[in-house]
């Protein structure tokens, strides 16, 4: 299942203002029935996003800007590294947006391999890009994150800005605190992040905000048959990549 191509430039992706009815939640307390509906809207989204992707099987989880264009350097790499995951056997799952996540879903669609995003709905209207197999459109970020880690092994971080940097925190994150297992964290692309590495050693590290093992959280490269061995070393060794679950006719479910 695809979609045609959204002509609205890169450069205007995720710039939009905030609708009024997320300025209010977002506000502070609100009367007990606006969060409670509020509260029944997050629930059905994520059980949504259960239902939707169940059956995608392991998957290998690519972040990187929206703002990238088909003829820039990384968006070739990134659809070089699409490519690379459907190879490996693994379903490619990105935001499901343009740029670099377009790449990747690109490169696996080609492929022949299994190409999904999670999209975000904003008020300006964002379609997903035209190589995905299947896509969830979420109205809240954070449910659209757990949704692109929940279902992932590993992480491929590719150059982007504000969102990539939150979405690659929050995944080392959750490995420093153990929330979730140690999986493999590949970040390329070394001229981008040299002043971000430099800037966790010199400063994060040397003022003991963070220690040298979280250093080691992730590589860096600008290889991707580099990021696909380190990927395939780590889940191999570490961790049993289940299959895809059955379906259940009686649930309603289709893979």
């Amino acid at each position: 299942m695809t979609r045609s191509t959204n002509d609205q430039p890169n450069a205007d992706w995720g710039k939009a203002s905030a609708t009024h009815e997320e300025r209010v939640f977002l506000h502070g307390p609100q009367s007990r029935w606006f969060e409670f509906r509020r509260a029944l809207r997050i629930f059905r989204e994520c059980i949504r996003g259960f239902r939707q992707l169940h059956f995608i099987g392991p998957c290998i989880t690519v972040f990187g800007s929206a703002r990238f264009k088909e003829d820039e350097p990384y968006y070739q790499l990134a659809r070089e590294m699409g490519q690379a995951i459907a190879n490996s056997g693994y379903t490619t799952m990105t935001g499901g947006g343009p740029g670099i996540m377009e790449a990747a879903n690109r490169g696996a669609h080609e492929t022949g391999g299994p190409s999904v995003g999670c999209n975000i709905e904003l008020p300006h209207e964002q379609h997903p890009n035209p190589y995905l197999d299947k896509w969830v459109d979420f109205r809240y970020f954070f449910v659209r994150k757990v949704m692109l880690l929940k279902y992932s092994h590993a992480f491929v971080v590719f150059p982007g800005g504000y969102g990539t940097l939150d979405e690659v925190f929050e995944t080392l994150t959750l490995i420093q605190t153990g929330k979730i297992h140690d999986f493999p964290v590949v970040i390329v692309g070394r001229d981008y992040w040299n002043a971000l590495i430099d800037f966790l050693r010199e400063s994060l590290l040397a003022r003991g905000a963070i220690d040298e093992r979280d250093l080691d959280r992730f590589i860096v490269t600008d290889s991707v048959d580099e990021a696909m061995r380190y990927i395939l070393d780590i889940t191999s060794e570490r961790f049993e990549v289940a299959n895809r679950p059955k379906a259940r006719v009686l649930l309603g479910e289709r893979t």
